[in-house]
C-alpha cells in the first residue's frame, strides 16, 4: 500500500530518519554503556530507561524506513488537476456561517499540522473537499456539527 506524501513531507521524514540514525542511535548506545558501567543491571533504572529509549528509536527508524519505502511522493507544483481539489492542493475556503476565511493544504497523515494549516487527507474536511472545484459549497461534519464552506480557490503550490 502506497503512503501519499508531499515532497516537503517526505523531506521532513528523511531528516527525522537521518537524525535518529546518526545522533539519537549514538546517544542511546552511549547511555547504555554508561548505565552498564554502574554495575548491577537488575536494579539499574538508568539502564532500563536507556533500553526503553533504544526500543523507541529503533521502532521509529523501522517505521520511517517503511513509510519512505512505500511513499508516493507528490510535488504539488507539478499537479494539473484542472482546478479540482486533490491531494497536496492548497484550498482557500470561506466559512458560510461566519464569513471567516481559511486556507488548508491537504497532506498525508504524517504531515498534518493544524498550526501550519495542513490537514490530513483522511480528515473530514479533506474528504469533503476532494474532487470539488472553486465555487462549490461543501458540508463538513465537524465535532460542533455540520459546517458549510465555499471553495474560493484551488492552488497547486
Amino acid at each position: 500500500m502506497n503512503t501519499p506524501l508531499t515532497k516537503f513531507g517526505a523531506e521532513k521524514l528523511k531528516e527525522e530518519l537521518h537524525q535518529l540514525k546518526t545522533k539519537e542511535r549514538r546517544n542511546v548506545i552511549d547511555a547504555i554503556a554508561e548505565a552498564r558501567s554502574h554495575g548491577d543491571l537488575s536494579e539499574n533504572a538508568e539502564y532500563d530507561a536507556a533500553k526503553e529509549r533504544q526500543a523507541f528509536v529503533e521502532g521509529r527508524i523501522a517505521e520511517l524506513e517503511q513509510k519512505l519505502s512505500t511513499a508516493q511522493i507528490i510535488d504539488p507544483s507539478t499537479l494539473d488537476a484542472e482546478g479540482r481539489v486533490v491531494f497536496a492542493s492548497t484550498v482557500d475556503l470561506e466559512d458560510l456561517d461566519n464569513g471567516q476565511k481559511v486556507t488548508y493544504q491537504i497532506v498525508g497523515i504524517d504531515e498534518a499540522d493544524l498550526k501550519e494549516n495542513k490537514v490530513s487527507v483522511t480528515s473530514p474536511i479533506a474528504r469533503a473537499l476532494i474532487g470539488k472545484y472553486a465555487g462549490d459549497v461543501v458540508e463538513v461534519q465537524a465535532p460542533s456539527g455540520p459546517r458549510e464552506y465555499e471553495i474560493l480557490e484551488v492552488r497547486y503550490v
